[in-house]
Formats: structure tokens, C-alpha cells, sequence
């Protein structure tokens, strides 16, 4: 099987890594604007072989894309024309519009697939053979792939070991605007609030596993991460406000020494545990 790699990043790179392991019936074609990603990705053994164009990624049985938002709306657009048995499976962070830009000529070829997992490290060197393992896997709008296309990549990712949960788009985007994109914005700020202060550097000596845990994920990719805040403008828009207010809530119970209202808000933010 012939499995084309678009973006050879941390996630493309990783699937490889995870495939490659399991088996040695997959071949893998990549393909990458960055011609360094591309070197870095043979040089490791993400991939067997290096694509000119995306002509020789069209006639792979298998499509993977693992680019930011906008790249694989437009990519998608370019990818009339593969065989109706190719399935091509996209990473992305969002749901929604990318479900919506999918030309009717490659609908049934096309699943959507947002693996929940990752790391604040991208680029070839960042992948890992076990970043899917165990890890929760969201399709979205399956019924509307074809039979053919579910069936493998019920295969593909089963084998690397992804938990399978299904799930219509547009209640993607809303739960993870709070699970993952506002959480994302809410460790930009904490990081730019400490390096706007007059001495960042004695702060930062003072920081704890805390700290670095809540800011680790500041040092993604902001070309990324840019998409995805565009792309689900609304849902983390929204989360955000949901975060102000209950920031706001524990700002005036300090301010007006509500200690024990302040305790029991505490608590009940502990309950979250009960459920994860």
C-alpha cells in the first residue's frame, strides 16, 4: 500500500514512524514545501522516498494530510481526479470548514480525522513512534465517507493503536475550542504576561513544574495555531469569554476577601478529575 505523506511534521512523521513499526507492507511518498523538512524526513526514515509534485502523491492509495488548516483546504481542491478507491485522511485541528471545502468530486474519498494528541515540537526530528498510542481519534461526518475509505482507515488506525471516537463536525469545533484551541490561546498569555514584566528572567527562575506545565504549549507553532484561531473564530471566541468570567469570579472573591466562597469555587474546579 502506498500512503502519501503531505507535511512531514511531527504528526505525518510520527504515523509513519507508528505504521513502519507494525508492518512492512506500507510504502511512504512525502511531500513538503520546506525542502530541509523533506532531507530531515528521508534522513530519518519517516519516509521512503521524496515527491516533486503533488501529481505523485495523486496516485497513492492511502493521502494523508498533515498541514496546517488553510494548506489542506487548498489541497483538497487539487486532488480531483484520484482513483475512486484512494482515501484521502486529513489532521486537522478544525472540522467544520474543512468538511465543507471538500470538492463533491472527492467526498466519498475524503474522512475527516483530528487525533487528539501531540506536542509543543514540530518539524521531521519531533516525531515519535508512540504519539497515537492509546490516544483518542475524532472522525467526523463518517457516514459521509465511502465504505471503502472507512474500512481502511479503521485499519490504519487501529493498528497504531488510536481510540476511535465518532462525531459530527460542528460539535468537534465547539468541544474543542475548550479542550484544546482555548487552552492554547490561555498559554500564549501567560507566557507574554511574564515576558512583559521588567525582568522575566528572575521570574522565570522561580518556576516550578506548574508554570512550565500551564506555559509548555506557548512554543507551538504560531503559523499553526494562526489557522486554527481563524478557522474556529467563533467556538474559541466563546470559550475564551467563558474562561474571563470565571477568571473575573475568582478575581473579585481575592479582591473582596470571599475566602470561603473562594474555596468552594476551588472545589468544585477540583470535580473536573472525577470525569477525566
Amino acid at each position: 500500500m502506498k500512503i502519501g505523506i503531505i507535511g512531514l511534521g511531527l504528526m505525518g512523521g510520527s504515523f509513519s514512524m507508528a505504521l513502519k513499526a507494525c508492518s512492512d507492507e506500507y510504502r511512504f511518498i512525502g511531500l513538503d514545501h520546506n525542502e530541509s523538512h523533506a532531507r530531515q524526513a528521508i534522513e530519518l526514515g519517516l519516509v521512503d522516498e521524496i515527491a516533486d509534485s503533488l501529481d505523485e502523491i495523486k496516485v497513492c492509495d492511502v493521502i494523508l494530510l498533515t498541514i496546517p488548516v488553510d494548506g489542506i483546504i487548498a489541497t483538497l481542491q487539487e486532488l480531483i481526479g484520484v482513483d475512486g478507491k484512494c482515501t484521502i485522511v486529513d489532521f486537522g485541528s478544525t472540522k467544520a470548514k474543512i468538511v465543507e471545502s471538500v470538492p463533491k468530486a472527492i467526498r466519498q474519498n475524503f474522512v475527516a480525522a483530528h487525533p487528539m494528541t501531540g506536542t509543543e515540537k514540530f518539524g521531521p526530528s519531533a516525531a515519535i513512534p508512540n504519539l497515537y498510542n492509546g490516544k483518542i481519534t475524532v472522525l467526523c461526518d463518517f457516514n459521509k465517507s465511502g465504505f471503502h475509505q472507512q474500512s481502511v482507515v479503521q485499519k490504519l488506525f487501529t493498528a497504531v493503536g488510536m481510540r476511535l471516537v465518532y462525531m459530527d463536525a460542528s460539535d468537534h469545533d465547539r468541544h474543542a475550542a475548550y479542550i484544546s484551541h482555548m487552552p492554547h490561546a490561555l498559554s500564549y498569555a501567560l507566557a507574554n504576561s511574564v515576558m512583559m514584566q521588567e525582568d522575566p528572567r528572575s521570574i522565570i527562575a522561580l518556576a516550578g513544574g506548574g508554570f512550565r506545565d500551564m506555559s509548555r504549549i506557548a512554543k507551538s507553532s504560531p503559523n499553526m495555531w494562526e489557522d486554527i484561531f481563524r478557522q474556529n473564530k467563533t467556538n474559541v471566541l466563546h470559550a475564551i469569554d467563558c474562561f474571563n468570567n470565571e477568571l473575573q469570579k475568582c478575581r473579585e472573591m481575592i479582591e473582596n476577601e470571599e475566602w470561603d466562597s473562594l474555596n468552594r469555587w476551588m472545589g468544585d474546579a477540583n470535580k473536573l478529575h472525577d470525569i477525566l
